[in-house]
């Protein structure tokens, strides 16, 4: 039986999943990873872990089902968006790379915008520091040795794709987050290239998603008992890979991802792009689609954060604020851990508590930290409505959607229906999978990118609705209060 590997290269994990051809997931694979923050502001990985954790994947598939293995017959690769990998003469890194998170260029992003602001339109959205393209002004002013010495300029899967392969290529939804893609012609932009010191030449080759990128090289195929014929498809940024395990590929397909990070993500038949809203404009996986994304830096890691300071498991606290939960918390949290994007575009954003009592306890910060989260998923669901796209419900993913309780706080905070799928939690490995599929069999995506079954849908409870109202108001005036704090800290 046909069998088809999912491979999601995250910021805290690489996973990788095995599926057959009735999409049924046969075996999966978690490795652990970390970033460095050497300064300020600046986050970071090596390359080779990405590379070093996919392998330790592998070979836990292959304890786990070797003969599934041997029988996939294509790969699909997925993975955290904007990360500048840069590559020398030999394909070789230069420094670690620069993650989506990393605030350091943040003057650069500014200054591409007020010199180019006539590009905006066309890359989908005004240039911001977690963009790859103001890492590299960042590069050229700071590291000059580095900046001349680079000959590709990568995205983080795609890494793992010259490994698997030996191919430096990218493809559509990936490259839209770079601030070089010009989002209706799907192909480079010479001009926003340019703006930025480097040329088409250092780009990688493009492909759709759900195209051939590669062959799987002979010693790796080898090394885990592959066919020698394993198709390496173009895959997809983890956004728009867990819209494709969602089925999210049709026009007004909304989600949430509680991730690391967190998105609430519409897929459009246009490219429509409002840079104003600070939402993401961006291509899809698939062909001739394209979505409106707003992009939080801060999600299910504000949980696993609190859970570690406050050195309990997070099932426990979890079931504690669940069981103590009657309204509102009385504090109010500011979930900007890592800063934020949607919509203040401001790295040096930071997390607050407020309202603290000597009445507080264990369950006040936690059940703050969720509603923190979903108030900003509130802002989100504001510049969705200003760009042109109102929501009116919203499926989840990622590890947070596990959570009943946080969905029930989230319906209630958007005031829109949650979707809770049969597993949503496999996210973008099992959308790259599919991609691999259709690399593979050349099938219409519309056949193979179903939506899974429904869990149940959580309605919004109209007295919790009117309660949050206010609630969602304080923590707008709480950052716009302390911003001056921020920018000076």
């Amino acid at each position: 039986m046909p069998h088809y590997l999912g491979i999601d290269v995250g910021t805290s994990a690489v996973k990788a999943i095995l599926v057959d051809e009735r999409q049924t997931a046969v075996a999966e694979a978690d490795v652990p990873l970390h970033v460095s923050r050497p300064h300020d502001l600046w986050s970071e990985q090596d390359p080779d872990i990405w590379w070093e954790a996919v392998q330790a994947a592998l070979d836990q598939l292959h304890t786990r089902s070797a003969s599934a293995l041997a029988d996939v017959r294509g790969i699909g690769l997925s993975g955290q968006m904007h990360g500048a990998v840069l590559l020398d003469e030999n394909d070789r890194p230069l420094r670690p790379a620069i993650l989506w998170n990393d605030g350091r260029s943040f003057q650069e992003a500014q200054e591409l915008g007020d010199k180019h602001p006539e590009l905006s339109h066309a890359m989908g959205v005004i240039p911001m520091p977690g963009f790859t393209a103001p890492k590299l002004v960042w590069l050229a002013r700071n590291e000059p040795e580095v900046f001349r010495a680079v000959r590709k300029v990568m995205l983080p899967k795609d890494y793992i794709r010259l490994k698997l392969t030996g191919e430096i290529m990218t493809e559509m939804s990936d490259a839209a987050g770079t601030w070089w893609l010009d989002e209706a012609k799907r192909d480079w932009s010479d001009l926003a290239l340019a703006a930025t010191g480097l040329g088409r030449d250092q780009m990688p080759r493009l492909v759709e998603g759900s195209q051939a990128s590669g062959i799987v090289r002979a010693d790796v195929a080898g090394r885990w008992g592959l066919r020698s014929d394993v198709v390496v498809a173009g895959g997809a940024g983890d956004a728009a890979a867990g819209a494709v395990g969602l089925g999210a590929i049709e026009d007004g397909s909304a989600f949430i991802s509680l991730g690391t990070s967190g998105q609430l993500f519409v897929t459009t038949q246009d490219f429509s792009p409002a840079p104003e809203a600070v939402v993401h404009s961006f291509c899809h996986a698939v062909p001739g689609r394209w979505f409106q994304m707003a992009a939080m830096l801060n999600a299910a890691s504000c949980l696993a954060w609190g859970a570690q300071l406050l050195k309990r498991d997070i099932g426990e606290l979890l079931q504690e604020t669940e069981a103590a939960y009657r309204k509102p918390s009385p504090l109010l949290f500011l979930p900007y851990l890592a800063g934020e994007r949607t919509p203040h575009n401001d790295p040096y954003a930071r997390g607050v508590f407020f309202g603290l009592s000597p009445q507080t306890q264990q369950t006040d910060f936690v059940q703050a930290i969720l509603e923190g989260v979903a108030f900003s998923f509130a802002d989100a669901k504001e510049c969705l409505a200003q760009a042109g796209t109102p929501l009116t419900y919203a499926g989840m993913i990622g590890g947070g959607s596990r959570s009943v309780f946080w969905a029930k706080i989230f319906a209630s905070v958007l005031d829109v229906p949650m979707l809770r799928y049969q597993g949503s939690d496999k996210g973008p490995a099992f959308g790259a999978a599919r991609l691999a599929r259709l690399a593979v069999t050349g099938e219409s995506p519309e056949t193979v990118c179903t939506p899974p079954d429904i869990l149940e849908t959580i309605e919004p409870q109209p007295q919790l609705v009117d309660l949050y109202r206010p609630r969602i108001e304080a923590f707008r005036n709480l950052y716009r209060a302390l911003k001056p704090e921020f920018v000076r800290s």
